[in-house]
């Protein structure tokens, strides 16, 4: 969904990946209070700051990130959409299949991240179906948008 929101918007969005900060950068584990959730907060209120559109991606579970969630919104000035891919375990069993991590990573531990509609408290969430179809979920954010503006830096 992330990266099809970039290729409809253009150049600006900066995508802050949870796994990629959390697996890739500091091998983190995804546990209440580790380190990951602070730099995923770091990371995507720097590049607010720098006038980018930002999307936080990932499994963010409310009770490890919805503190660090709450603060962006809370300290961002400008309209925040977020949303909750809701896809069947069987459907994400068989992406994930897909990808350069499936080795790595094993259908049980899937099976433990996988929660159903977790969405974070306050209806600060939109529930997305698997079978939504992308323009359905990004194009109304477009509309919205204010006419001629981009993000301060085009990379």
């Amino acid at each position: 969904m992330a990266a099809g929101i970039r290729e409809r918007f253009g150049r600006g969005p900066a995508l802050v990946a949870q796994d990629n900060l959390r697996r890739v950068v500091l091998r983190d584990r995804d546990l209440p209070g580790a380190a990951n959730i602070a730099l995923i907060g770091l990371t995507a209120r720097y590049a607010l700051d720098a006038g980018f559109h930002v999307m936080v991606e990932g499994v963010l579970h409310a009770d490890h990130h919805g503190e660090m969630l709450a603060g962006l919104r809370a300290d961002h000035r400008s309209p925040i959409h977020a949303h909750h891919l809701d896809v069947p375990l069987t459907e994400t069993l068989a992406r994930h299949a897909t990808k350069p991590i499936a080795d790595e990573v094993d259908a049980s531990r899937l099976r433990d991240w996988c929660r159903p509609l977790a969405l974070l408290p306050g209806r600060a969430e939109t529930g997305v179906s698997a079978g939504s179809a992308l323009p359905a979920t990004v194009d109304p954010h477009r509309a919205r948008r204010r006419p001629g503006r981009t993000a301060a830096r085009d990379l």
